[in-house]
């Protein structure tokens, strides 16, 4: 199962007779504007990844938890992991469910594993799971906020999918990928975390730092020692260890970014709005847009060296931020002359091209 995500930028400019550097990329959700790296001692380079080296406290202030995090190779290795250790602290494989739109790499892991011919069984919900699901299913997963549909789910509901996991021995594991803008929706708590919750953090998405492949799992510590277990020794770089450390600490750049992307979720969508009349959703990081013949508009962009996500179900395109301004005039002149097309075949009573693809 081959699953695309954004980027691929070199790919595609490729595909398409162009430089990468002619091209705005707002496929990926990632914050443009990357967490100032500076100068990384060599020492950190010589010296293999430790443990002890002030990031995992430094991941427990930032994220307001009650313990330390053990921090992996991106939010994605845990989520090729969890099926497996969850499987074995359960001593089987049982049914989880899963969100019908969401990152699909959580549906892959999941599928795809098999132990001793035994597999785990997949319900899928749509906006909430349903009262029977979370009644028999043994793992309830929850993307808070979903991507790429940018719904929300209220700490009130997961606290009573919670609550029945407690009851019933099982998990609710919470991807919260995209939930650095909206820290008041964390089922983090500094006083308490619950024994049947996983919390998944990923940190290159708020600090534009994706390619340090960073993430954080809160969990109980027979999880946190099987993941440990799966996933082996110096799952993060030194030199990642030692930038996301002092990013966490950062606290004056953490506001001045988090007010910067509020006010520039403001204006993409205020642009997308003059440009295209339909229903959008997202978060502060992207904006999904829901439109007929998505695939096709997808395409048209693409021509104008502008890249978005064409998302799974191919309804929707979603928009990342721009960068400088001048990145913000080539999105404009590329929603211009799309919205141009979508009148024009409007006009004329058809759709747009079909069998457009990237």
């Amino acid at each position: 199962m081959t699953i695309k995500h954004g980027g691929n930028l070199i790919e595609i400019a490729a595909r398409y007779g162009t430089e990468p550097t002619e091209w705005l990329d707002l496929s990926t959700g990632v914050s443009p504007f990357t967490y100032p790296v500076g100068d990384i001692p060599t020492s950190v380079w010589n010296r293999l990844p430790e443990t002890n080296d002030g990031l995992e406290p430094a991941a427990k202030v930032y994220y307001d938890a009650a313990f330390e995090p053990i921090a992996v190779s991106g939010s994605q290795a845990a989520i090729m992991a969890l099926p497996g250790g969850i499987t074995l602290e359960l001593g089987r494989c049982g049914t989880i469910a899963l969100p019908r739109v969401g990152y699909k790499e959580h549906q892959h892991a999941w599928s795809s594993f098999e132990q001793d011919g035994n597999e785990w069984e997949i319900e899928f919900y749509d906006d909430f799971p349903t009262a029977q699901q979370i009644e028999t299913c043994d793992v309830i997963l929850i993307i808070n906020p979903n991507n790429p549909s940018g719904k929300f789910t209220e700490q009130e509901q997961l606290h009573k999918v919670l609550s029945n996991k407690e009851q019933k021995g099982g998990y609710l594991i919470v991807d919260e990928a995209f939930a650095d803008c909206t820290p008041e929706i964390s089922m983090l708590n500094p006083y308490k975390h619950s024994d049947n919750l996983i919390v998944l953090r990923s940190v290159g998405k708020f600090f534009g730092l994706a390619g340090a492949r960073v993430g954080f799992v809160f969990a109980k510590s027979v999880i946190k020692s099987l993941l440990e277990e799966t996933l082996g020794p110096w799952t993060v770089t030194g030199p990642a260890r030692w930038v996301m450390k002092n990013a966490l600490q950062d606290m004056k750049w953490q506001e001045a970014t988090a007010k910067r992307i509020a006010d520039d979720s403001e204006r993409l969508n205020q642009l997308l709005d003059s440009k295209l009349d339909c229903k959008r959703a997202g978060t502060q990081l992207f904006t999904t847009v829901y439109m007929p013949d998505a695939q096709a508009c997808h395409e048209l962009l693409c021509r104008q060296q502008v890249l978005t996500r064409l998302c799974d179900e191919k309804n929707a395109i979603r928009f990342g931020l721009p960068e400088t301004e001048a990145q913000w005039q080539q999105l404009e002149c590329a929603l211009n002359s799309l919205h141009k097309s979508l009148v024009r075949h409007s006009c004329e009573g058809r759709n747009l091209s079909k069998n457009s693809e990237v």
